[in-house]
């Protein structure tokens, strides 16, 4: 009921609101704490020029809202092709998803950097020592810089403002079908502009040759 006492459902509000472009912010778990005995590693990317698929691969943990509650979602991208190589949701933080996404994407394909914040995920020994095992290089975004993994948040903003705060997710599985179907989208139908208006898919398996650009 508005101030002059009219009924307005929820719904139109909510509609009204996407079209102006409107979203209410709503405060999220903080994902990114680390555990003050785990060791870090510096930020390799710095000046890096990043020229090919699974060069560097870029990770992270975000909290998806459903009307009740929330999930995390953990996702690997490639940084050249803004590729989702591997994802998966869950309703607990603990770092057995994590581990378990890294090892099927690992199964598959060998990146040469992987980076990260500083979360205690990725400064746990389990995760570091999965790294080292894959003779994988280590890389942290530096303290308070949330621009050294921007790829990936580019990511997340886009799957929140154009799948989950527009959806209502009643239960874990409402939420990982409306995921799964934007990750989709974003990897086989959106070309993007900083890939020559390519696809991620067409750029990460190849069938596509980036231009060179000038600076």
């Amino acid at each position: 009921m508005n101030r002059e006492g009219e009924v307005i459902h929820k719904n139109t509000v909510r509609r009204y609101m996407r079209e102006m472009g409107l979203m209410a912010i709503y405060p999220g778990p903080n994902l990114s704490k680390r555990d003050l005995q785990h060791r870090i590693y510096p930020y390799l990317l710095r000046k890096l020029l990043i020229t090919q698929p699974d060069q560097v691969w870029s990770v992270d943990i975000t909290y998806i809202r459903m009307k009740h509650g929330w999930m995390y979602l953990y996702a690997i991208m490639d940084w050249y092709s803004r590729y989702i190589v591997d994802w998966q949701l869950d309703q607990s933080l603990e770092i057995e998803f994590v581990l378990e996404t890294m090892k099927r994407a690992l199964a598959r394909r060998k990146p040469g950097i992987i980076n990260s914040d500083r979360g205690s995920h990725f400064t746990s020994p389990q995760y570091i020592d999965l790294l080292k095992e894959n003779e994988v290089r280590i890389s942290m975004d530096g303290k308070g810089r949330a621009k050294d993994n921007i790829v990936i948040e580019r990511f997340w903003r886009s799957l929140k403002y154009n799948e989950v705060y527009i959806n209502d997710y009643n239960s874990p599985r409402e939420t990982r079908h409306g995921v799964e179907g934007y990750i989709h989208l974003h990897n086989h139908y959106l070309p993007h502009q900083s890939l020559q208006n390519h696809t991620p898919a067409a750029v990460y398996n190849r069938d596509v040759i980036l231009l060179p650009t000038c600076e």
